[in-house]
């Protein structure tokens, strides 16, 4: 087994830390590096440490979890971001997306499945809980169409890569799939973001469902 995934809890409730602590201190590939009772202190600690994962609540006193996933991107952008909230409404889902979360779960989560999110986020896998997916649907199939003439800009490796990222592959499936190098398809991914000037992959793979670009996948 190699290294364990290093994990950071941001929540202002200590009951929660706890029994996240509980669950995840029995798995041996996890280790929890620390706890932050505020998006202030998750900042704090993500400079000091750098966890591979932050499991990010989205309603604290002072700064609130997508300020502070948005910061905690800029602090550290191979930190992934995991919201563990108990809201799903809109006003939280895309404002913490765009924000950089990778990954959008519910607390009535079992912690089997919260370890595997875990998981999946340090491989740069994303994961939404159903409600939450069931809403991104929608927003792209009621997202008024862009004009589809920015993907022209791109090349038949770039499509595919586009493709690739919008089903949730991370960069190593990517590789594989493509028979391509890790740094070549991360060079891809750059120069479909600036030719879409788009600041994520998560709102490339939007685009991407937008334009019909999935049909028939």
């Amino acid at each position: 087994m190699g290294e364990p995934i290093t994990i950071l809890i941001v929540d202002d409730h200590s009951v929660v830390r706890q029994g996240v602590r509980a669950f995840v201190e029995l798995q041996e590939d996890l280790l929890i590096i620390g706890e932050a009772d505020s998006g202030e202190e998750a900042l704090r600690c993500v400079q000091q440490s750098l966890p591979d994962v932050v499991l990010m609540d989205l309603v604290m006193p002072g700064m609130d979890g997508i300020e502070a996933t948005r910061a905690v991107k800029q602090i550290s952008p191979g930190t992934q971001v995991i919201v563990l909230t108990s809201f799903y409404e809109d006003e939280n889902i895309f404002p913490a997306l765009r924000a950089g979360a990778i990954s959008y779960t519910l607390k009535d989560i079992r912690s089997g499945d919260l370890a595997e999110i875990i998981r999946k986020a340090a491989r740069g896998e994303s994961v939404l809980h159903a409600r939450v997916a069931t809403r991104v649907i929608q927003e792209v199939r009621e997202a008024k169409r862009q004009t589809p003439l920015d993907l022209m800009d791109l090349t038949e490796r770039e499509l595919e890569v586009l493709r690739l990222i919008a089903s949730g592959h991370s960069n190593t499936v990517i590789a594989e799939t493509l028979v391509l190098s890790e740094k070549t398809v991360k060079r891809h991914v750059s120069n479909i973001l600036s030719k879409l000037q788009m600041q994520d992959r998560t709102q490339a793979a939007v685009f991407a469902w937008q334009q019909g670009l999935m049909r028939g996948n």
